[in-house]
């Protein structure tokens, strides 16, 4: 199928485009905390010449248990998200968990994210289709790499064709993700960006006491080996301070060791496109 191209800023999303990194912190926390992030996170993509969608949510919906924090909410989450938009003029992506949030999320984001448990629900997938942004649609943790094909039908049968499909690991076992390398060429073959999350691929689901726990050291490892099957884009969380975070901390990348890693993902990606 002929490749398809999504354009974004000033920059192309595409699986023989140079690499875009899709990345921030798991959840919102405060102004102060996401301007920061963002700010280093501007410096180091800028440095590297290396194009990046800034990434954060304003609701985590699916956390395993009913004791832990779930995020801001919608009004003050996306009143941060617009300020950061504006102040470093960069795109934003986000998540949704329902249909009724799609056309508020658009008036602020450039990508709405579909949760990989979600990935099936018809009406949320219409709805997201319908505002006309760029859908990043998870894969389920329980879909074969070619049911996603059936996900992006119902995003075109709204008219909207900029869509990104997102590789996040498959359930092995308990508590236990699995990734095999073969469902990026796999999805590829819909002609659509394929993104590949490297912070949810080491996810631990439920392991610990009341939350998911997890193995960030993986994550520079998965990051490489999909950068070198050859995708559009690598999904990554940072914090500056994971251990303290309100989610996935055990998954995300300290602030302060993000700079070599992407540094030696646009190397990789540049090696292999250009091969």
């Amino acid at each position: 199928m002929r490749e398809k191209v999504i354009s974004l800023n000033k920059f192309q999303i595409g699986n023989k485009k140079p690499l875009v990194v899709i990345c921030g912190p798991c959840q919102l926390e405060s102004l102060e905390h996401t301007r920061m992030i963002a700010e280093e996170i501007l410096g180091i993509f800028s440095s590297e010449d290396i194009s990046f969608i800034f990434k954060a949510s304003y609701d985590k919906a699916n956390r395993t248990s009913i004791e832990t924090s779930r995020g801001l909410g919608i009004e003050k989450g996306l009143t941060i998200l617009d300020k950061i938009r504006k102040e470093f003029m960069c795109p934003i992506l986000t998540d949704i968990h329902d249909a009724s949030q799609c056309e508020e999320v658009a008036k602020v984001v450039d990508v709405i994210q579909i949760p990989a448990f979600l990935c099936r629900q018809t009406d949320l997938l219409l709805a997201a289709g319908k505002t006309g942004k760029i859908i990043n649609i998870k894969k389920g943790q329980f879909l074969a790499p070619e049911d996603m094909k059936h996900a992006a039908k119902k995003i075109e049968s709204t008219g909207n064709t900029k869509i990104m499909l997102c590789e996040r690991g498959s359930t092995f076992g308990y508590n236990n993700l699995v990734n095999d390398f073969r469902s990026l060429p796999i999805m590829s073959e819909t002609g659509y960006p394929v993104v590949f999350d490297s912070t949810h691929s080491v996810q631990l689901p439920g392991k610990g006491r009341n939350f998911s726990s997890g193995q960030s050291k993986y994550v520079p490892i998965l990051a490489q080996a999909a950068c070198a099957v050859g995708i559009a884009a690598v999904f990554l969380e940072t914090h500056d301070n994971p251990k303290n975070a309100p989610s996935d901390g055990p998954n995300m990348i300290p602030l302060n060791k993000l700079r070599p890693l992407i540094s030696k993902l646009r190397k990789i990606d540049h090696i292999v496109k250009n091969f």
